[in-house]
């Protein structure tokens, strides 16, 4: 059977907002029967978008990740339901029914995504529902994706197997495989969140004025084994992206025609911006 599946591209998201905007305006004063209760105006986030920055001045990046119910095929919510009232649908969607979870505050802390919410007005906890409501009418996509701007957000409703081969294929990721829930958002450019850099900007001193070095080699070596290689920019810039946090210690070999070879030892316990790498 397909099922629906959230893919979202955190190399796409410009934290416009639209999203949660989009979410807002569907759900605040709307209640929707069988689905959901309206969301309040104010507190609620069904879709959290989180902001990580990476690196050091000058050399920063900042990415953002929208961050929705994970939609799980093993969620923590439905173990501790008490009554049945969360449930997952055949086509994927997990959906707190608002009447039979009223007072189950407890569900709130089940979600270890904090993707659940506590309404006190309505005695209720609540999520994002994929616009279930609205997918069940024939529409093709929740109101989020609808107002990305970016398109860093994609609905695909598809079979198991294909989704297998197109996390694959587009090296999609889920937030915390080793929880085991088996989310079924999926993301794209999660490194960009979750692992480090070490990026840098190479110099030439030519008696005494500074030149931005295009077309140096820079080599990453780990254990004297080369990692990885890139060659600098047309502003002396370079980049290595995707290196896990806490993993050990790197050498950069920086390589430029006849000048003498740099070599600089990094420990990597974060990401790192080494400004002005000079070749004299």
């Amino acid at each position: 059977m397909r099922k629906w599946n959230l893919i979202i591209d955190i190399e796409k998201c410009e934290d416009c907002n639209n999203c949660f905007l989009a979410c807002k305006d569907e759900h605040v004063d709307n209640e929707w029967p069988g689905y959901t209760e309206a969301q309040p105006r104010h507190g609620h986030r069904w879709i959290n978008i989180l902001r990580k920055e990476r690196g050091q001045f000058p050399l920063i990046d900042v990415a953002y990740r929208p961050t929705p119910c994970q939609h799980c095929d093993d969620a923590a919510c439905i173990a501790r339901d008490d009554s049945q009232a969360v449930f997952k649908r055949a086509d994927g969607v997990v959906l707190i029914d608002p009447q039979k979870a009223k007072g189950q505050k407890q569900l709130v802390k089940a979600c270890p995504y904090g993707a659940i919410w506590w309404n006190a007005e309505k005695n209720v906890p609540q999520k994002c529902t994929l616009c279930a409501h609205l997918l069940d009418s024939g529409w093709s996509q929740p109101r989020c994706v609808q107002a990305c701007p970016t398109g860093a957000m994609q609905m695909v409703k598809v079979e198991d197997e294909a989704m297998i081969r197109l996390a694959t294929t587009e090296r999609l990721k889920v937030l915390s495989p080793e929880l085991g829930t088996h989310s079924r958002v999926y993301y794209k450019n999660l490194h960009r969140f979750e692992n480090c850099f070490i990026a840098g900007s190479v110099a030439i001193d030519s008696d005494g004025v500074m030149d931005c070095v295009q077309g140096a080699a820079v080599v990453l070596k780990q254990e004297d084994q080369i990692t990885d290689q890139v060659q600098t920019n047309e502003y002396g810039d370079f980049k290595f992206d995707d290196l896990e946090p806490n993993s050990g210690t790197y050498e950069l070999e920086i390589i430029y025609k006849d000048l003498e070879k740099r070599t600089i030892s990094i420990e990597l316990t974060h990401s790192q911006s080494i400004e002005n790498i000079v070749l004299s």
